[in-house]
Protein backbone atom coordinates (compact mmCIF):
# COMPACT_ATOMS: atom_id res chain seq x y z
CA UNK A 1 0.00 0.00 0.00
CA UNK A 2 1.42 3.34 -0.79
CA UNK A 3 1.98 6.30 1.88
CA UNK A 4 0.33 9.76 0.90
CA UNK A 5 3.81 10.92 0.11
CA UNK A 6 4.57 7.94 -2.05
CA UNK A 7 1.09 9.03 -4.00
CA UNK A 8 2.18 12.62 -4.27
CA UNK A 9 5.39 11.91 -5.73
CA UNK A 10 3.93 9.81 -8.37
CA UNK A 11 1.42 12.28 -9.32
CA UNK A 12 4.39 14.69 -9.36
CA UNK A 13 6.05 12.84 -11.62
CA UNK A 14 3.19 12.46 -14.35
CA UNK A 15 3.87 15.53 -16.20
CA UNK A 16 7.64 14.51 -16.24
CA UNK A 17 6.54 11.11 -18.00
CA UNK A 18 3.95 13.06 -20.63
CA UNK A 19 7.04 15.52 -21.48
CA UNK A 20 9.48 13.20 -22.26
CA UNK A 21 6.78 10.95 -24.08
CA UNK A 22 5.94 14.42 -25.92
CA UNK A 23 9.59 15.30 -26.53
CA UNK A 24 11.05 14.66 -29.98
CA UNK A 25 13.25 11.46 -30.50
CA UNK A 26 16.96 10.88 -30.94
CA UNK A 27 18.41 13.84 -33.00
CA UNK A 28 15.49 16.04 -32.79
CA UNK A 29 13.39 13.62 -34.83
CA UNK A 30 9.79 13.81 -33.86
CA UNK A 31 8.35 10.48 -32.96
CA UNK A 32 5.59 10.38 -35.32
CA UNK A 33 8.22 10.46 -37.97
CA UNK A 34 9.70 7.71 -36.23
CA UNK A 35 7.07 5.74 -36.15
CA UNK A 36 5.98 6.30 -39.53
CA UNK A 37 9.79 5.61 -40.97
CA UNK A 38 9.81 2.50 -38.78
CA UNK A 39 6.72 1.42 -40.17
CA UNK A 40 7.50 2.12 -43.72
CA UNK A 41 10.52 -0.43 -42.91
CA UNK A 42 8.71 -3.09 -41.73
CA UNK A 43 6.26 -3.33 -44.46
CA UNK A 44 9.14 -4.03 -47.04
CA UNK A 45 9.77 -7.14 -44.66
CA UNK A 46 6.19 -7.58 -44.47
CA UNK A 47 5.07 -7.14 -47.99
CA UNK A 48 8.03 -9.58 -49.16
CA UNK A 49 7.17 -12.22 -46.61
CA UNK A 50 3.79 -12.22 -47.48
CA UNK A 51 4.35 -12.00 -51.53
CA UNK A 52 8.17 -12.68 -52.18
CA UNK A 53 7.67 -16.09 -52.51
CA UNK A 54 5.21 -15.64 -55.17
CA UNK A 55 8.18 -14.91 -57.05
CA UNK A 56 11.63 -16.44 -55.98
CA UNK A 57 10.74 -19.49 -54.32
CA UNK A 58 7.20 -20.16 -56.63
CA UNK A 59 9.44 -23.56 -57.64
CA UNK A 60 10.61 -24.83 -54.18
CA UNK A 61 8.30 -26.49 -51.71
CA UNK A 62 5.33 -25.14 -49.81
CA UNK A 63 7.44 -25.77 -46.36
CA UNK A 64 10.43 -23.78 -47.38
CA UNK A 65 8.07 -20.65 -48.76
CA UNK A 66 6.87 -20.77 -45.11
CA UNK A 67 10.07 -21.09 -42.77
CA UNK A 68 11.74 -17.77 -45.52
CA UNK A 69 8.32 -16.01 -45.26
CA UNK A 70 8.75 -16.70 -41.26
CA UNK A 71 12.31 -15.95 -41.10
CA UNK A 72 11.77 -12.70 -43.03
CA UNK A 73 8.58 -11.76 -41.05
CA UNK A 74 10.31 -11.67 -37.41
CA UNK A 75 12.53 -8.90 -38.86
CA UNK A 76 8.94 -7.02 -40.11
CA UNK A 77 8.04 -7.73 -36.34
CA UNK A 78 11.38 -6.15 -35.16
CA UNK A 79 10.35 -2.99 -36.69
CA UNK A 80 6.85 -2.92 -36.41
CA UNK A 81 6.51 -3.07 -32.48
CA UNK A 82 8.90 -0.59 -31.89
CA UNK A 83 6.75 1.47 -34.47
CA UNK A 84 3.79 1.44 -32.66
CA UNK A 85 5.27 1.39 -29.21
CA UNK A 86 6.99 4.84 -30.81
CA UNK A 87 3.61 6.13 -32.47
CA UNK A 88 1.04 5.43 -29.96
CA UNK A 89 0.26 8.58 -27.83
CA UNK A 90 2.02 10.67 -30.91
CA UNK A 91 -0.85 9.20 -32.94
CA UNK A 92 -3.75 7.47 -32.16
CA UNK A 93 -4.22 3.86 -32.66
CA UNK A 94 -6.65 4.65 -35.58
CA UNK A 95 -4.37 7.15 -36.53
CA UNK A 96 -1.28 4.21 -36.52
CA UNK A 97 -3.99 1.76 -37.83
CA UNK A 98 -4.50 3.81 -41.18
CA UNK A 99 -0.96 5.07 -41.63
CA UNK A 100 0.09 1.46 -41.53
CA UNK A 101 -2.59 0.31 -44.21
CA UNK A 102 -1.90 3.30 -46.67
CA UNK A 103 1.77 2.59 -46.32
CA UNK A 104 1.10 -1.15 -46.74
CA UNK A 105 -0.41 0.11 -50.20
CA UNK A 106 2.11 2.42 -50.93
CA UNK A 107 4.97 -0.59 -50.35
CA UNK A 108 2.72 -2.89 -52.31
CA UNK A 109 2.28 -0.44 -55.37
CA UNK A 110 6.07 -0.54 -55.07
CA UNK A 111 6.81 -4.47 -54.65
CA UNK A 112 4.13 -4.99 -57.55
CA UNK A 113 5.99 -3.03 -60.14
CA UNK A 114 9.39 -3.46 -59.32
CA UNK A 115 9.72 -6.87 -58.05
CA UNK A 116 7.05 -8.95 -59.58
CA UNK A 117 6.37 -6.81 -62.90
CA UNK A 118 3.16 -6.48 -62.26
CA UNK A 119 1.22 -3.66 -63.79
CA UNK A 120 -0.69 -2.00 -61.25
CA UNK A 121 -4.70 -1.48 -62.04
CA UNK A 122 -6.95 1.63 -62.49
CA UNK A 123 -9.16 -0.12 -59.58
CA UNK A 124 -6.41 -0.56 -57.18
CA UNK A 125 -5.35 3.45 -57.69
CA UNK A 126 -8.99 4.07 -56.75
CA UNK A 127 -8.79 1.92 -53.57
CA UNK A 128 -5.89 3.94 -53.10
CA UNK A 129 -7.81 7.20 -53.19
CA UNK A 130 -10.61 5.72 -50.86
CA UNK A 131 -7.49 4.97 -48.16
CA UNK A 132 -6.47 8.76 -48.52
CA UNK A 133 -10.45 9.53 -47.71
CA UNK A 134 -9.94 7.40 -44.83
CA UNK A 135 -6.90 8.89 -43.96
CA UNK A 136 -8.73 12.54 -43.85
CA UNK A 137 -11.12 11.26 -41.65
CA UNK A 138 -9.01 9.80 -39.07
CA UNK A 139 -6.06 12.51 -39.05
CA UNK A 140 -8.60 15.54 -39.46
CA UNK A 141 -9.16 17.73 -36.37
CA UNK A 142 -12.44 16.53 -34.78
CA UNK A 143 -13.10 19.88 -33.62
CA UNK A 144 -13.66 21.07 -36.88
Amino acid sequence: MRTSAARQAARRSWPARERARNRPGMDGIPKAVQALALLFASNVFMTFAWYGHLGALRERPLWTAVLVSWGIAFFEYCLQVPANRIGFGELSLGQLKVAQEIITMVVFVGFSVLYMKKPVSRDFLYAMLCMGAAAHFVFRDERA
